[in-house]
């Protein structure tokens, strides 16, 4: 839920800017494209930060080196946020994005199966995630 708060926030902030008169932020699309690229720096930080040997314990057992996927979809989410920020490549970032989303998937349900703590709490159930998956795919595409 804080993941919602959070995009519609920043997307009510940017939006706002726009209103303010700066022409580029005066539209839906390069506050969503904001949004989503701020959501994925913000994501992609953690694959680093206090919660990596949480995400590390996420990775599918049939998956080899589970702290090396970390980094490097880590890397993956920094590249696709960037990327959807330039308009020559947001559209070929948003189906980057949402692939990406998906392949990570199973580590959520494994988390959510497993119950594995993250961030020094219980994984989110497996609905609520897949619906916030879901919102977060669609996001993405439209800020393609």
């Amino acid at each position: 839920m804080k993941i919602l708060v959070t995009l519609i926030g920043t997307f009510l902030i940017a939006r706002s800017i726009g209103w303010l008169g700066v022409d580029h932020f005066n539209n839906w699309h390069t506050p969503l494209q904001v949004v989503i690229a701020l959501i994925m720096l913000v994501g992609a930080a953690g694959h680093w930060g206090k919660v990596r040997q949480d995400m590390i314990r996420m990775v599918p057992r049939m998956l080899p080196n589970p702290a090396f996927l970390v980094t490097l979809t880590g890397i993956l989410e920094i590249i696709g946020a960037v990327a959807l920020l330039i308009p020559a490549t947001s559209k070929l970032a948003s189906i980057y994005l949402i692939a990406l989303l998906i392949l990570m998937f199973p580590a959520n349900i494994r988390a959510a199966q497993k119950r594995l703590p993250f961030a020094g709490k219980e994984s989110p159930k497996l609905l609520p995630r897949t619906v916030m998956q879901v919102i977060l795919i669609v996001l993405i595409w439209l800020a393609g």
